[in-house]
């Protein structure tokens, strides 16, 4: 389950991929799979959320990892290699690796 607080100490990826409205469904799909069929699986994983935007450019995933060596393992990992390489065939990916460091609720 996704956790978002500064106490929780998980490495959170914030991936965003850049797409032409027309493959926006397809890379939806295509990282779906690879979640769906390996990578949630994977030791170390702790939750995902895929997320697209309302004008079809953008696909992001927010995922949470018990630590880098966890992702990386998962990485060498030959079964999402072809979801993945489809991927970048039809978008632009720019990743990122955060810690929370603050949260704000309503009151």
């Amino acid at each position: 389950m996704t956790q978002i607080s500064p106490d929780h100490q998980v490495l959170t990826f914030i991936n965003v991929f850049t797409v032409d409205p027309e493959n926006q469904l397809r890379l939806v799909e295509l990282l779906t799979q690879a979640t769906e069929g390996s990578v949630q699986y994977a030791p170390g994983f702790i939750s995902s959320s895929l997320h697209r935007s309302l004008d079809g450019t953008k696909v992001t995933m927010y995922a949470q990892w018990e630590s880098m060596d966890a992702y990386l393992e998962m990485r060498d990992d030959p079964r999402p290699l072809p979801f993945f390489q489809e991927a970048l065939e039809i978008a632009k990916f720019d990743p990122g690796s955060y810690e929370v460091v603050k949260t704000f609720n309503h009151f």
